[in-house]
């Protein structure tokens, strides 16, 4: 498959490491996807990867897990409850509170870039993309989303072509992968989405590189990203392939 030439250059995606979930530290108190880990990359000019899920009410919520029970003192879907409801839990670190998409825009403000990873359930519902869309339609800073799921992507593109998207990959063989049928897994390994996609940038797992698509793609003037560096020897293996880090656990 012939990549096709970058049309839109990304250097604001590439310019600063992108901090994972924000620069969260749980042992100092500093929780995953919160104000205060949002705070805290900002601070050190990084840019910042946050995930986003939907409450029981149809607000876009900024939380990794599908359940509260790894971070919270609640347990159960995030799904299975309203804004106002999550807002009330509390994580079992620190003083922070779930947010909602619209607060962490207020937030940044503008001040660092913004990498928005969309969940997927793997169903071909479109509600938190076209949500998450809605929301995003007014905020001016440097933004973009992402997401494993193909389908995502190819909603984003029809709802709104001139957002920033991009697939986020590896070479398919955790068993999480198992669910999908071997369609789509052979789909997701060799980007035979990318006609229907038309990603704008490519996330990929750091240990599986180099791969050739991705080579391809970066070759073609596409900008490269990677995920999940923890270390500064996997970061000097990572840029050998890729533009620019997904970070933890140091501070590159």
């Amino acid at each position: 498959m012939r990549v096709q030439p970058a049309l839109r250059r990304l250097q604001w995606l590439t310019a600063r490491p992108i901090a994972h979930r924000g620069l969260h530290d749980i042992a100092g108190g500093v929780v995953e996807n919160t104000a205060s880990a949002f705070a805290r990359a900002i601070e050190h000019d990084y840019a910042i990867e946050c995930d986003l899920q939907l409450a029981a009410d149809g607000e876009i919520m900024v939380f990794h897990d599908d359940t509260l029970d790894r971070l919270t003192d609640h347990e159960g879907p995030v799904a299975g409850l309203s804004a106002k409801a999550l807002r009330a839990v509390a994580f079992k670190a620190g003083s922070d509170r779930i947010p909602t998409l619209r607060e962490v825009l207020e937030l940044v403000g503008g001040r660092a870039p913004l990498v928005i990873e969309i969940k997927s359930e793997w169903n071909g519902e479109s509600e938190l993309v076209l949500g998450a869309l809605k929301v995003l339609e007014a905020y001016r800073g440097p933004h973009c989303i992402m997401s494993f799921d193909p389908d995502i992507l190819e909603a984003a593109r029809t709802a709104s072509p001139r957002t920033i998207r991009g697939i986020v990959a590896d070479r398919v063989m955790d068993s999480y992968y198992d669910r999908l049928p071997l369609a789509r897994r052979l789909e997701l390994r060799y980007f035979t989405h990318v006609p229907k996609t038309e990603p704008d940038f490519i996330s990929y797992h750091w240990s599986d590189l180099p791969f050739p698509f991705v080579s391809e793609f970066r070759k073609a003037g596409h900008s490269v990203i990677c995920w999940t560096v923890r270390s500064p020897e996997a970061a000097a293996k990572a840029l050998q392939y890729a533009d620019q880090i997904t970070f933890e656990g140091f501070l590159p």
